[in-house]
């Protein structure tokens, strides 16, 4: 085989077992253990469940923070550095760009094609675009076999999906109000640290947006204001969905009016619910179904799952669906209310390039036939899904500012 090599696969692929028949040295033995060290989020994982046995870690982070209280960027460069400093013979590189900013992206790439000269890399990916220059030789998984792969061999029907109509919106919150969301001059830092400078943005009833800046410009700042209970928000003037933060209103009331996904939340259902559950539990925004719904409810439930084309499996497990069907789930469970405002949190991370195809197209119908706001929190910029508008948190000294970009 070529020096450097990429599989490309699918989630429908057990990529974590993949992963350990390399490392036994069952497939592609030249990167078994202990020749090669494992760049991957499996590996931040267990370091992370080190630190809070032994309460320190032999990976030090740029900031000098623990893994578990670092950014995933911070964390990948320091896990990077690490490999790096044991002078491994190959590294698995599994998942690299995930959740990193332009930037982050761009300085790994650098350090990985400068250690292609003398070490011997296998990438493990899900998106053909992540692809690193420098690979010689790409496969693809048949089972357990692993087949030469080109990229002409991606012939899979691109076909319309989701071709049933929206059903209609649930008694429509704040429809009258306009903006759903505004920011005006609001600053926030943590420590003495600025995090924003004088913010001021506004999203207006069905307007798509996209939300980006590097890591650590304060996305999920912004978001903890909007969606969570951060105090820092108390005392500025923020307005939503026609209140003014802190006048009175309780988390729970802010968040009957938002649908959220985040990438995140799918490792945290180990629930055995049913689908059709699953999508109805969205009108009380609950994990299970802990209260009766109403006829009206579970028809809308029923209608969702019929534009997922899921009706007639309505009643199997959720767990059983790949992570692509699981996101369309769960962004059906957000959409049930049909609520003003759909925030999306990273939510391709971890999809590969079959799911990222559906989840574009289900948003831009969302998109196209309700009035919902959808705020699109992402470093990428997939293909195919165009928000109408971009906010560009640019970091300074003083905090970062905020731009609306072209």
């Amino acid at each position: 085989m070529n020096k450097h090599i990429a599989v490309y696969i699918s989630n429908k692929d057990h990529k974590q077992d993949f992963i350990e028949r390399i490392q036994r040295g069952i497939v592609l033995s030249d990167f078994s253990k202990p020749k090669a060290a494992l760049f991957s989020e499996i590996t931040i994982n267990k370091l992370i469940q080190e630190e809070r046995i032994h309460g320190v870690s032999n990976v030090v982070t740029p900031t000098g923070n623990s893994l578990e209280k670092s950014s995933q960027g911070e964390r990948k460069k320091a896990l990077l550095n690490h490999i790096i400093s044991q002078n491994p013979e190959a590294i698995i590189v599994d998942n690299v760009f995930g959740n990193l900013d332009i930037e982050a992206q761009s300085q790994i790439t650098q350090t990985l094609n400068e250690l292609s000269d003398r070490v011997r890399i296998l990438q493990i990916t899900k998106r053909q675009d992540d692809i690193l220059s420098f690979i010689d030789q790409v496969y693809h998984l048949e089972g357990n076999e692993l087949i030469e792969f080109k990229k002409e061999e991606d012939t899979e029907i691109k076909k319309e999906a989701f071709v049933v109509e929206l059903p209609k919106a649930y008694r429509p919150i704040s429809e009258r109000i306009n903006p759903i969301v505004k920011f005006t001059n609001v600053s926030v830092d943590y420590r003495e640290r600025p995090i924003l400078n004088n913010i001021n943005w506004e999203i207006r009833k069905g307007q798509f947006w996209q939300l980006m800046g590097p890591n650590g410009s304060g996305k999920s700042t912004i978001l903890s204001m909007i969606f969570g209970d951060n105090p820092k928000a108390f005392g500025q003037d923020i307005v939503l969905f026609g209140v003014k933060k802190g006048s009175g209103e309780s988390v729970w009331e802010i968040k009957q009016k938002i649908g959220y996904f985040s990438s995140d939340m799918l490792h945290g259902f180990t629930r055995l619910d049913s689908i059709g559950n699953m999508v109805v539990s969205g009108f009380f925004d609950t994990i299970g179904l802990y209260k009766t719904p109403t006829n009206e409810q579970i028809k809308i439930a029923q209608h969702w799952l019929r534009v997922l084309d899921m009706f007639d499996i309505r009643k199997q497990d959720f767990l059983s669906l790949s992570k692509g069907y699981q996101s369309l789930v769960l962004i059906a469970r957000a959409m049930v209310k049909h609520p003003p405002l759909l925030i999306l949190d990273e939510p391709t991370n971890g999809l590969d390039d079959t799911d990222v195809r559906l989840f574009t197209q289900l948003i831009n119908k969302i998109a196209s036939e309700t009035e919902t706001a959808i705020l699109y929190v992402s470093h990428r910029k997939e293909a195919g899904l165009n928000p109408d508008l971009v906010y560009q948190l640019t970091p300074h000294e003083t905090g970062s500012i905020g731009q609306v970009m072209d």
